[in-house]
């Protein structure tokens, strides 16, 4: 079995999780899916961040990018009234100066309104900033899941499981189509999930059920399961500020960069760069060497890299601007285009429109 790049098949498994999350059950939530985020400490592969329907809807009044922890700070505490920041924002423990740059920058982007009082600037809100996110859930993914790779996964997710930062975590691995597949045979933390994701943005099964890692995260049983953990063990992780302040910190990065924000890091202004379908997902690939390239791999520094050639980008090309900004501007529609179709009912989603079941 010819063993699929990790990272096509990360992107493989943020599509799935955009179109079927979650594993097991009926969607009751809005889902953000983002790729390689985390802490100083821990970057994972895949983020799914569960929000509130209503309360991801109201976070669009902020923008679409990401607010960081010195917006959240100005955003989260503008008073419904003009009032001096001073008196309106609780102490930052950093000096006032930066507050007052992130007030300058909130105020930018119109997420707050502001004003001269004399020689004080008041502030006012826009909006009620929104308690939106419900749950965030980690996903490692290992397309081949040898026992070296499980070995060094299994002390990145035994450190996820003692962090408890996020609800659950989760191994997400290929299906070799054995009676019993590997995943469960290696050394991994009991706690943490395994699943196997296929080709098709449906093909995905469920080996072993995760443990909630916070006590305040919702504990849902399978009836009649007998594969995997109980799904009663949540950990006495407290719920203290500075956690919900990362929590929410991470949840507006998935927010802002989503999974498809790849592109930052490739080159597709490159001539032999393309995306072609792969099932339900469009993958880069590269033409001069035919194959499914990484960032790693797509850069200026690869021997292959051609610009595109000018006349690509004049003479009334079809794609304003050339084939790279094209691909561009196709992944952020599809990304708006999820974005406004987030709660499609369980019963439509076995019935995709032909928009939808493409990336």
């Amino acid at each position: 079995m010819t063993t699929e790049p990790e990272f096509a098949f990360e992107l493989r498994v943020c599509r799935w999780a955009e179109r079927r999350w979650p594993p097991t059950g009926s969607r009751d939530s809005a889902v953000v899916v983002a790729r390689q985020l985390g802490t100083r400490e821990r970057r994972w592969d895949t983020v799914v961040i569960e929000a509130d329907p209503d309360g991801l809807a109201a976070r669009e009044r902020f923008g679409a990018a990401e607010l960081d922890s010195d917006l959240l700070h100005v955003v989260r505490h503008a008073p419904a009234d003009w009032a001096w920041y001073r008196d309106a924002l609780p102490d930052p423990g950093y000096p006032w100066r930066y507050v007052r740059e992130a007030i300058h920058r909130a105020a930018a982007r119109d997420a707050v309104e502001t004003r001269r009082q004399g020689n004080r600037i008041q502030i006012r809100r826009v909006a009620p900033y929104p308690d939106w996110v419900r749950r965030i859930v980690a996903v490692e993914n290992k397309p081949d899941l040898t026992r070296s790779a499980a070995r060094r996964l299994g002390e990145q997710l035994s450190h996820d499981v003692d962090r408890a930062l996020a609800e659950e975590v989760w191994v997400a691995t290929g299906a070799t189509g054995s009676r019993v597949e590997p995943a469960l045979l290696e050394d991994l933390p009991v706690e943490a999930g395994v699943l196997t994701v296929g080709s098709e943005a449906r093909e995905s099964e469920v080996l072993w059920h995760p443990a909630a890692l916070r006590r305040d995260a919702a504990v849902t049983a399978s009836p009649g399961d007998d594969a995997g953990s109980p799904a009663g063990g949540g950990s006495d992780a407290p719920d203290d500020p500075p956690d919900r302040e990362r929590r929410l910190v991470l949840a507006e990065r998935a927010y802002g960069r989503g999974w498809r924000s790849y592109l930052d890091s490739m080159r597709p202004d490159c001539r032999h760069f393309e995306l072609t379908r792969s099932g339900a997902t469009l993958l880069p690939r590269c033409r001069e060497k035919a194959c499914r390239q990484s960032p790693a791999d797509c850069g200026a520094s690869c021997s292959a890299f051609e610009p595109e050639p000018p006349a690509w980008r004049t003479r009334e090309w079809p794609i304003d601007g050339g084939p790279g900004r094209g691909i561009r501007r196709l992944l952020e529609r599809r990304r708006h285009w999820v974005r406004e179709h987030q709660c499609v009912p369980e019963n439509r989603r076995d019935g995709d429109a032909s928009e939808e079941s493409t990336d």
